[in-house]
């Protein structure tokens, strides 16, 4: 009896899906081989007709899809595969301000370990402190987002099943999860306040799975810029996990990264990372 569960940034599910490699595979292929029952997916970049049709072929398969668009065109976007049949669906956690963004969804599942619920989360990147006005709006921004979505955890937190929030959250929460995290202290990302703000959940009663299970390990990576030779030397970000609440995190047992062979087999910027609990 298990779920294994999957997130994931699309940089744009048309584009994962049309592939961005010489090689044709792009992010059907990989749903094909998974072992996932559930792919949390962010950054779909499309509205929700645009994306049944990318993925269609997956849901021909079998897959059920959920997603939230954002109101700003070709922006954002957060979604639910599963394997598993969707349950009740909740858009955003009760922000006005962030709501309409495609920044959050909660689904409830039937899972083999009984009542779960999943969620998909692309956290605003935000910006560095600096007296730029396009700065000072994206850093407070993600401020706002903190505040009112870490209140949301707190009380997600003690739901009475089990619950997983994975996704894009852009933010490396300790040293071992950069490889230049000395050149990065001053890159929004890293900035000690987002570092607090994830320590506070932890403290809070979520668990960071993939650290949990490999405490000692650098990384392990899930975005690479697309520029220079950052895939090549693994100068990495791990911004991409999972938090469980510890009823479900008891019950995680495994988990990695699929990253790519090469860069020119990359569908994504980033790559999926996958948990199995049981």
């Amino acid at each position: 009896m298990s779920i294994t569960v999957s997130t994931v940034n699309v940089n744009g599910v048309r584009a994962a899906v049309k592939h961005r490699s010489a090689a044709n595979r792009g992010l059907l292929a990989w749903l094909s081989g998974t072992e996932a029952d559930v792919v949390l997916m962010q950054e779909i970049r499309a509205d929700e007709e645009q994306a049944a049709e990318a993925l269609a072929p997956a849901l021909d398969d079998g897959w059920q899809w959920t997603m939230s668009a954002s109101v700003v065109r070709g922006h954002a976007g957060v979604g639910v595969l599963s394997r598993l049949p969707l349950g009740a669906v909740r858009v955003g956690f009760g922000d006005a301000e962030f709501d309409p963004t495609g920044r959050y969804i909660e689904v409830d599942l039937d899972s083999p370990l009984g009542p779960t619920t999943v969620a998909s989360l692309y956290l605003p990147k935000g910006a560095a402190q600096t007296p730029e006005p396009k700065d000072v709006a994206k850093f407070d921004e993600k401020v706002r987002f903190l505040t009112a979505f870490g209140h949301h955890l707190d009380r997600l937190s003690r739901r009475r099943r089990h619950v997983v929030v994975g996704g894009d959250w852009n933010i490396a929460h300790a040293e071992p999860d950069i490889k230049n995290w000395k050149g990065n202290r001053k890159s929004p990302g890293f900035l000690p306040h987002e570092r607090s703000w994830v320590s506070d959940r932890l403290a809070s009663g979520w668990s960071d799975v993939m650290r949990d299970l490999a405490p000692a390990e650098d990384g392990p990576y899930t975005w690479w810029s697309w520029r220079g030779k950052a895939f090549d030397n693994d100068s990495g970000w791990r911004i991409d996990y999972q938090l469980a609440n510890k009823r479900l995190a008891d019950r995680a047992v495994k988990a990695w990264v699929d990253r790519a062979d090469a860069y020119d087999l990359r569908w994504s910027d980033h790559a999926p990372m996958t948990v199995v609990y049981e």
